[in-house]
């Protein structure tokens, strides 16, 4: 039996691929100097300019999302008469996965003839988007909800999340790097390496020195860890930086070229966190990669 599948902004998947693959979207809102907005269309955000307004001193500020904005957009489906699947970001950097299990449990008293199921994908930005992705597959081969959610389950934990940062004080600012560690990185152009954890949180595992050899420490991690690249779509998300982002994909197809690259750029709520500059890579590894 055809089911449904919601996801949020989060998972920064492009418009096109929204409608192509016939997923919802829960909006996300972000602030930017305190004017509450979501972005739901890829084609009409404008990075550059957003980006550029943060480089410039804008605040840009998220909110936790309530239950609420959760039941807006699962309730439709449910009295439409279909089941849920809900993909979700990580709960490692949010609590927008506990307010969706809120939301679910009410509408699970309220339709009790649905089936919902929400998985945690451990995940933001195409880390989220890329298992979406695959949730639409498995439903067009003809898998049911539940046998979808307890694959993508499995999955998560194959599914390698690293990215690379080109200012240091958005980290800073949540508390992901102390004071110090920010400026002294900053004085000596030492960029980060960061990657989601096995309980999806965001966790530093290096440092090099450049812009440069901090991108090609990321396709070193794939070259090492990366399983089937000719069967498999590797995401890569930058917060205004094509030319970085290409120069990425082309590390990639140098040594194991996978089946494509989907590339975009961050949406504003996950963006807000890294800043612009940033720079992250998603794809399949082995069982356990988390832990690499």
């Amino acid at each position: 039996m055809a089911f449904s599948i919601l996801t949020d902004t989060s998972a920064n998947l492009p418009t096109e691929l929204v409608k192509r693959y016939g997923i919802s979207v829960t909006p996300f809102s972000f602030f930017v100097e305190g004017k509450e907005s979501t972005c739901t269309d890829s084609e009409s955000f404008d990075g550059p300019a957003f980006y550029d307004a943060m480089r410039q001193g804008a605040v840009v500020t998220t909110s936790q999302v309530n239950p609420q904005r959760h039941m807006d957009y699962m309730e439709p489906i449910l009295k439409q008469g279909s089941d849920l699947l809900y993909v979700c970001m990580s709960s490692g950097i949010s609590g927008a996965y506990s307010c969706a299990e809120m939301a679910a449990a009410q509408l699970r008293e309220a339709y009790p003839q649905r089936t919902i199921r929400l998985v945690d994908t451990m995940g933001a930005s195409l880390g989220e988007g890329l298992l979406a992705l695959r949730a639409a597959a498995c439903r067009e081969q003809g898998m049911g909800l539940d046998e979808t959610a307890d694959f993508l389950l499995e999955l998560r934990e194959r599914f390698y999340q690293v990215f690379t940062v080109d200012n240091l004080a958005y980290l800073q600012r949540s508390g992901r790097i102390s004071n110090a560690t920010a400026v002294i990185g900053t004085v000596f152009q030492i960029k980060p390496l960061l990657k989601g954890n096995e309980e999806g949180k965001i966790v530093t595992f290096g440092k090099v020195r450049g812009r440069k050899q901090s991108i090609q420490a990321l396709a070193e991690k794939y070259d090492t860890l990366v399983k089937n690249p000719g069967e498999q779509t590797v995401g890569i998300a930058h917060a205004d930086c094509p030319e970085d982002a290409d120069y990425l994909a082309g590390l990639l197809r140098k040594n194991f070229p996978p089946k494509d690259i989907l590339t975009v750029c961050y949406e504003p709520v996950t963006g807000s966190h890294v800043g612009p500059g940033t720079l992250a890579l998603f794809f399949e590894g082995e069982k356990g990669v988390r832990l690499q």
